[in-house]
């Protein structure tokens, strides 16, 4: 995984020309979303086990028989492996969207991960869907409409498009993780 401005480096190196204006400005955006990103990420980071927790209770409760004897989700050391997985995805997440790059999702998260459920029998649509509960939580406490309440002064004191953006941003890596696993 590179950051924004190795990226910018080592592509003008391999072209062999100066790094341009447009990559300048790309650059000078990314620096100025820095705190929104940084506070962003600690909105997922500081609920990552609150996130995770109801997204496998949410998809425990669309499919009561899952903590049933034979279920997916029984016995407890298989439910603290969903919780476990959630919290890794979420972690992923959380640096993609700091660095502003999905690479680092390909690279060590999703690389694998549907065949290793597949192999274990876990059902794709329940890791489907708990993964789209997590995107629902993070973006509703990025953008603060989860409860109403001011939880990060630092990601709604600039303009509410720029806060958008980034939690826009952070659902497309869940989109990401979801078409992995789909």
């Amino acid at each position: 995984m590179l950051d924004a401005f190795s990226r910018v480096v080592v592509s003008a190196d391999a072209k062999g020309a100066p790094i341009g204006s447009g990559d300048l400005v790309a650059l000078r955006k990314y620096v100025s979303d820095a705190n929104k990103r940084i506070d962003a990420t600690l909105a997922i980071t500081q609920n990552v086990s609150c996130i995770a927790a109801d997204a496998i209770a949410g998809m425990v409760c669309e499919n009561t028989g899952m903590t049933q004897p034979g279920g997916h989700c029984y016995p407890t050391r298989r439910m603290a492996a969903c919780l476990r997985d959630g919290e890794i995805i979420l972690r992923y997440v959380s640096y993609a969207l700091l660095a502003g790059d999905p690479s680092v999702l390909d690279d060590r998260c999703l690389n694998g991960l549907k065949e290793t459920y597949m192999a274990l029998g876990v059902p794709i649509s329940n890791a489907v869907r708990a993964v789209e509960i997590m995107k629902i939580a993070s973006v509703a406490i990025m953008t603060e409409t989860n409860t109403g309440r001011k939880m990060f002064d630092g990601i709604n004191s600039g303009s509410g498009a720029q806060c958008k953006e980034i939690a826009s941003e952070a659902a497309s890596y869940f989109d990401r993780v979801i078409s992995a696993i789909s």
